[in-house]
């Protein structure tokens, strides 16, 4: 602020709080010097959301004590580092190679916002709207977020996922969905072969392509039970 700013600020303020009225004329020019030399860097107002009189107007309704430059001072400052804090340096259109050109346009867009003459660049936030109208479209076009070709490509990589594909996909039980009465293969995990041993222990753990014939029956009496219930 230039000292006829600051002079109408002390005529504000003295409207608002009386304490701070010098009426001896070398006190209120030692005053106007004061609070042009802490406020000098303040502005006036901006055109996102500071004015100094606002700051002033604060002041006194939440303070017992007469009003200081400082105090004003304090509240620019803060001002400046919440604006600061909420802002992201948005990618500089200078030339990446010409490193003062890319520092400057970096600093030119900080000071704006922490001058107030620009507003923050925030971060992009994610909501809850749910996926795009386009991509619901695609999923009900092929059935399935991986695309059939890609299935058939993956599925030598991935047998017994296939195997229960390409089983469900014939109308077939799902055995994957019951636990193996044989192997004790977990739902969803697929069969093991068990090897017996001449010591008549269960010997080997290698995941089977296809289920036991027993899970499969099982799969399929479950099935049963489901459909007539």
């Amino acid at each position: 602020m230039e000292r006829r700013e600051v002079a109408a600020v002390l005529a504000y303020t003295g409207r608002l709080d009386p304490r701070t009225i010098r009426t001896d004329p070398g006190e209120a020019r030692d005053q106007l010097a004061q609070w042009h030399e802490l406020l000098h860097d303040v502005p006036f107002a901006t055109d996102h959301g500071w004015d100094v009189r606002q700051a002033i107007r604060t002041h006194v309704l939440d303070s017992p004590y007469p009003t200081l430059p400082v105090d004003v001072a304090r509240a620019w400052r803060t001002y400046r580092r919440d604006r600061l804090d909420r802002h992201t340096d948005p990618t500089p259109t200078a030339d990446p190679d010409n490193p003062a050109a890319w520092r400057a346009e970096l600093l030119g867009s900080r000071q704006a916002v922490a001058t107030g003459t620009a507003a923050p660049t925030t971060h992009w936030q994610l909501t809850s709207g749910g996926p795009p109208a386009d991509v619901e479209a695609r999923l009900r076009a092929i059935g399935s977020c991986v695309p059939p070709t890609i299935r058939t490509a993956l599925a030598p990589y991935r047998p017994t996922r296939a195997a229960r594909e390409a089983a469900v996909a014939a109308g077939l039980p799902d055995a994957l969905g019951v636990p193996c009465p044989w192997c004790h293969a977990r739902a969803g995990e697929p069969c093991r072969s068990r090897r017996v041993g001449p010591d008549g222990r269960a010997r080997g753990n290698v995941p089977r392509a296809t289920s036991h014939p027993t899970r499969l029956d099982l799969a399929a009496a479950e099935r049963a039970r489901q459909e007539a219930a």
